[in-house]
C-alpha cells in the first residue's frame, strides 16, 4: 500500500479545520419572554446579579434590553416583552402571557458556586422557589420563577461531576 504524500495530508487537514471553522461554535443572543420589562430588569439585575449589557430603545412602548450572567459576559439574554403586537396578535399574548404567568415555561438551569449560600442570598432578596435545594438522581437542585412566572432549575457547577449524583 502506497503512503500518503505531504500534500494528501495536507489538503486533509485544511478540509477538516475549514469546515469547523464554518460550523456554529455558540450561542450569544437567546430571549426570556417577561411580562413587564421594568420588573424584569429589577429582578434579573438587582436579585440575580446579572449584567446590564444594551438598554436600547426601540418604539414607544418597548426597548432592546440585554442582561448576561456576571461570568459569561458572552451570552446576552433579551428580556422580550410579551404585548400586542406584529409578533404577538391579541389572542396570542393573552395566551402566551397566561402560560408564563402560570409557570409552563422552563427556560433553563443556572448555575453558582455554593446552592445553598446562593438559594438563602436569592431568597432573601424575595426570589420565589418552587422547591429549595434538594438531592436528585441527577444531582443537587432548586427550582425558582422570575417575576414573571417563568421557571429556573438552580445547581451547583460541576453538578455532574460528583458520582454520588448519579
Amino acid at each position: 500500500m502506497k503512503k500518503p504524500t505531504a500534500d494528501l495530508l495536507l489538503m486533509f487537514v485544511v478540509s477538516l479545520t475549514s469546515t469547523r471553522n464554518t460550523m456554529i461554535t455558540k450561542m450569544t443572543v437567546t430571549n426570556i419572554h417577561v411580562i413587564n420589562q421594568d420588573s424584569a430588569y429589577d429582578f434579573y439585575v438587582n436579585k440575580l446579579g446579572f449584567k446590564l449589557v444594551d438598554d436600547i430603545p426601540m418604539g414607544p412602548e418597548t426597548r432592546w434590553l440585554t442582561v448576561s450572567p456576571p461570568e459569561q459576559p458572552d451570552l446576552q439574554l433579551v428580556l422580550f416583552p410579551v404585548t400586542v403586537s406584529k409578533m404577538f396578535p391579541k389572542e396570542v399574548a393573552e395566551n402566551l402571557i397566561d402560560l408564563i404567568k402560570r409557570g409552563i415555561f422552563g427556560c433553563g438551569v443556572l448555575t453558582c458556586k455554593d446552592i445553598f449560600a446562593t438559594y438563602e442570598e436569592l431568597k432573601a432578596k424575595g426570589v420565589e422557589f418552587i422547591k429549595p435545594p434538594s438531592k436528585e438522581f441527577y444531582g443537587t437542585e432548586a427550582l425558582f420563577k422570575d417575576d414573571s412566572g417563568n421557571y429556573f432549575s438552580l445547581q451547583p457547577l460541576n453538578n455532574f461531576d460528583n458520582e454520588n449524583n448519579v
